[in-house]
């Protein structure tokens, strides 16, 4: 049973004749004669009673045509369906990101990919790094953004982007007429900890041990947003991820570039031994768009 001989037989059925299917094929009517024949010797009953030229469906060919309709109705199914896959890949994106991306920047490039792509179903989760990496190597999640402390292996991974340690300082703070801060100027002074990774935290601590200052830890925060919100109501000094606080309100603090350079490092992670569908890389498009806008706002901060 041929693709050709189903068409030829749903063409008579619909149009009511052989030369009108002929017509809607773009095929003789010999040919669909021909198509006709064939397919009832292979069915072993006859599709159609011959009575004065006119093809009129048998018992047996009414009840088969329910199923060759059916067929071609799945078969329309699984074309609109390569069409989606083939423009937007699965149909559904699902993005986890850590805490410090997911408040601002990943929900901005998810706004602007569903503007783009309205008929996506778009999932968010922010959670820690680890927890991110564990949803994208198990393969429930698409793409993930985390720090780089995670363990990267069993996942594909990219460097995403780097983000220049920033102070957040109360804005009636002594310390907020400066234009940079020094881990000197941090001596005694009341201090907002961030968990940072173990390569920040070392450099912090090497910083803090040459220029022989011990800032005095009032708070431990988890999140460079909590540290910013604390110093604007006085209670300490933080330094922090900038990338964090974009769109945030800084009324109640100064912003200040904190010396030596450290940088709080990000990575995308993809699942292992998977390519990247088309609705993917779209994404990271937009995303890529959006980082390079932050970092145009960062440095004219």
């Amino acid at each position: 049973m041929q693709h050709r001989q189903l068409e030829a037989f749903a063409a008579v059925m619909t149009s009511g004749s052989a030369s009108r299917a002929a017509e809607l094929l773009g095929v003789t009517q010999p040919a669909i004669s021909r198509c006709i024949a064939e397919l009832e010797r292979e069915l072993g009953f006859s599709l159609f009673d011959r009575i004065r030229s006119r093809m009129v469906p048998t018992f047996e060919g009414r009840m088969f045509f329910r199923e060759v309709d059916s067929h071609f109705l799945a078969m329309a199914k699984l074309e609109a369906a390569a069409a989606r896959i083939r423009e937007f890949g699965a149909g559904e994106l699902k993005v986890a990101s850590l805490h410090s991306l997911g408040g601002r920047l990943v929900p901005k490039a998810l706004a602007s990919f569903q503007k783009a792509f309205p008929r996506i179903n778009v999932t968010l989760q922010v959670q820690s790094s680890s927890q991110v990496r564990d949803l994208v190597a198990s393969g429930q999640f698409d793409i993930g953004l985390c720090s780089e402390e995670v363990d990267l292996n069993g996942v594909e991974h990219q460097h995403f982007a780097d983000y220049r340690m920033v102070a957040v300082i109360p804005r009636d703070h002594p310390l907020a007429v400066r234009v940079v801060i020094r881990p000197e100027d941090l001596h005694d002074q009341p201090f907002l900890q961030l968990d940072f990774d173990e390569r920040l935290s070392r450099g912090l601590q090497d910083a803090f041990a040459t220029a022989q200052a011990k800032p005095r830890v009032v708070v431990d925060v988890e999140y460079s947003a909590t540290a910013c919100a604390l110093a604007a109501e006085g209670a300490g000094i933080g330094l922090i991820n900038p990338a964090a606080i974009i769109g945030l309100d800084r009324s109640g603090v100064r912003v200040l570039r904190f010396e030596p350079a450290l940088h709080f490092r990000k990575h995308l992670v993809f699942p292992p031994g998977r390519p990247r569908p088309q609705l993917v890389r779209d994404f990271l498009g937009v995303l890529a768009e959006v980082r390079n806008r932050f970092a145009l706002q960062l440095d004219n901060a």
